[in-house]
């Protein structure tokens, strides 16, 4: 069986974007991280299928114009990808599927809608923060901080360290963290640049490792060093994005985002053709 897919990347969080607008396949944690292993499969950070709403109707919007099933490396579901999201519409473009340079698209986070910004460039309206008023310990390495939890729709954790701190993080191991969320989190450690509204940042994702970007991040970030509804810039490993404050509270995410290959996968050498089939 030969399975077609598209890699993209927005700020080097790299995906693999398998249509399937019919919904013909059903993905599990085997398949996807045989297709996400960097050895012996393709490679990536995540895996978004590109679905007909009507077909993930468990959890999709029917009133969305397409859903992205979105899994992490460990083959886990996760309920949003702020870059994710950009490398979809992306695809979107490409394959001439978008009206009027915008889609609505479905999410287990909701509905949001990503609109060409630019060339390879995308926002993304990706709803409101929501900051908890509490404290967690983290723990990485010889580093103990406390962090700042955020969901966006997904679960982070916001710490602030000093750039030498930055520097020197070793994120080869998840961080601990105290109280732990019940489905993981994503932990951001961030710099506040000289620069008012400019932050850097480093990221350790749940069911990933420490990836070059986390769009999600980025605007958890934003929900917790903002002390008004300015636009800000955030830079990742990866590259930079933008994020600004809607009038309701919510955040649009600006970034790159661009496919780098069609692929034509011989899920043989993967020994994963009999978990991709309905």
């Amino acid at each position: 069986m030969t399975l077609r897919a598209h890699k993209g990347h927005g700020t080097e969080n790299d995906f693999l974007v398998i249509p399937d607008l019919d919904g013909h396949l059903e993905l599990d944690d085997v398949a996807v991280r045989a297709l996400c292993d960097r050895r012996a499969g393709v490679g990536a950070d995540g895996i978004l299928r590109a679905v007909r709403p009507e077909h993930e109707s468990d959890w999709a919007d029917p009133g969305a114009d397409f859903a992205m099933d979105f899994r992490n490396a460990d083959g886990s579901v996760g309920e949003m990808c702020g870059n994710g999201v950009r490398v979809f519409a992306a695809y979107l473009e490409r394959a001439g599927l978008l009206r009027a340079g915008q889609a609505r698209i479905a999410t287990r986070g909701g509905v949001h809608t990503v609109t060409v910004a630019g060339p390879d460039t995308f926002t993304v309206d990706m709803g409101a923060p929501r900051v908890h008023p509490d404290v967690v310990k983290v723990r990485t390495g010889e580093l103990v901080v406390t962090g700042t939890p955020v969901d966006m729709p997904n679960p982070h954790v916001v710490v602030a360290v000093s750039a030498e701190q930055l520097a020197g993080l070793d994120l080869s191991e998840p961080p601990t963290v105290e109280p732990a969320g019940p489905a993981g989190q994503n932990v951001e450690f961030v710099v506040r640049d000289g620069a008012r509204r400019r932050a850097r940042m480093r990221v350790h994702e749940r069911g990933v490792g420490e990836t070059r970007s986390c769009g999600t991040g980025i605007c958890a970030v934003v929900a917790v060093l903002a002390e008004d509804t300015g636009a800000w810039e955030v830079a990742v490993p990866g590259g930079v994005c933008d994020v600004a404050w809607t009038d309701d509270g919510g955040l649009l995410l600006t970034g790159p985002a661009v496919i780098i290959a069609d692929l034509d996968i011989d899920l043989a050498g993967l020994d994963v053709s009999g978990e991709l089939e309905r």
